[in-house]
């Protein structure tokens, strides 16, 4: 296991990376996850970085954190841009940390989940001039933010914002899923009070129409930002514990990767 840094248009980006040795045949190369912790585009959730890529990480995944702008800095799209580089840059150095290119998926809890959930609705949108090659080959989406509408999570979308009422419009995600968007896991909690449950409803049935390969769970409950459900992040929920499984098992489908 080694370590890499490296920076992302200003956003630090760390990774767990499983070194290439001459007796492990048949993982020369690895599928990748670039997780994205949640926090309002106010903070970084520290229960939704490292426990989380750890977890990926002993499961065989070449696992990245990126620690993208927040507070007045995440206007102007410039946690988009530093997501769509810090893609970039993956495929870039593939060979180098020994990752399938096509197999880069990008995860993010709450705001983070909006974060992820823009670059899969907004890759190819040529006026936002996104770096090249950016595209997710996956999506995870933990109880995210998505609509800018009536449920919307006010003080998401006020900081990635910037207070722009055009950039607020574009940031309403059901309105911009096409078939283009990338396949997607998503999940969330039925009662949670801080991200309404529409959120991920209104992306399902906008991907549904669009015929975006999708997997949606629900699950009991209220809680928000509970991460990996465990005591180790201080949020145990066995009842929304399972997301973790099925999401690598569904991951792993899509790949084609066997741990």
């Amino acid at each position: 296991m080694k370590i890499v840094r490296f920076d992302a248009l200003d956003a630090p980006v760390i990774g767990y990376l499983h070194d290439d040795h001459d007796r492990l045949v048949a993982h020369k190369t690895r599928p990748a996850i670039l997780i994205c912790a949640g926090g309002a585009y106010r903070w970084l959730s520290p229960r939704e970085k490292d426990p989380v890529a750890l977890r990926f990480s002993a499961l065989g995944y070449q696992a990245f954190l990126i620690d993208y702008a927040v507070g007045e800095r995440a206007g102007e799209l410039r946690p988009l841009r530093q997501l769509a580089e810090a893609v970039r840059l993956l495929r870039e150095n593939a060979e180098d940390w020994h990752i399938e290119p096509e197999h880069i998926a990008v995860l993010g809890f709450s705001a983070g989940g909006h974060l992820a959930a823009s670059l899969g609705t907004l890759w190819q949108r040529i006026e936002l001039m996104l770096a090249y090659g950016c595209k997710p080959d996956a999506l995870v989406l933990c109880y995210p933010v998505i609509t800018a509408g009536e449920l919307a999570h006010r003080e998401s979308l006020d900081y990635v914002s910037g207070g722009d009422e055009r950039l607020r419009e574009l940031m309403s995600l059901e309105k911009r899923v096409t078939s283009a968007m990338p396949p997607t896991f998503l999940w969330h909690c039925v009662g949670d009070e801080s991200v309404p449950v529409e959120n991920a409803l209104l992306l399902a049935q906008a991907m549904q129409r669009a015929g975006v390969d999708y997997e949606c769970h629900l699950f009991a409950g209220g809680a928000h930002g509970i991460s990996v459900c465990t005591q180790e992040v201080e949020t145990p929920d066995p009842a929304a514990a399972p997301w973790f499984e099925l999401c690598t098992s569904w991951l792993n489908r899509q790949f084609q990767y066997t741990p």
